[in-house]
């Protein structure tokens, strides 16, 4: 997940980069190919001060699609 991060530019200042991680890590547990709108809720609560949020789920997206393969 963090590789993903990084390829898709969802790092930005990293002041949400954990909770962000974490919580696609634990999506994965639950959902094999979650929807961008399944992403978004699982994020939600995470706030990224630099409105990255584009990148960050497709970041997520990318992280999901490596660790379930």
């Amino acid at each position: 997940m963090q590789a993903a991060f990084k390829r898709h530019h969802g790092l930005q200042c990293g002041f949400c980069t954990p909770g962000m991680v974490l919580s696609a890590v634990a999506l994965a547990e639950q959902l094999k190919a979650p929807t961008q709108a399944q992403i978004r809720e699982a994020l939600d609560g995470n706030f990224c001060r630099c409105t990255g949020y584009q990148n960050i789920v497709k970041a997520v997206q990318d992280g999901l699609a490596e660790m379930t393969a």
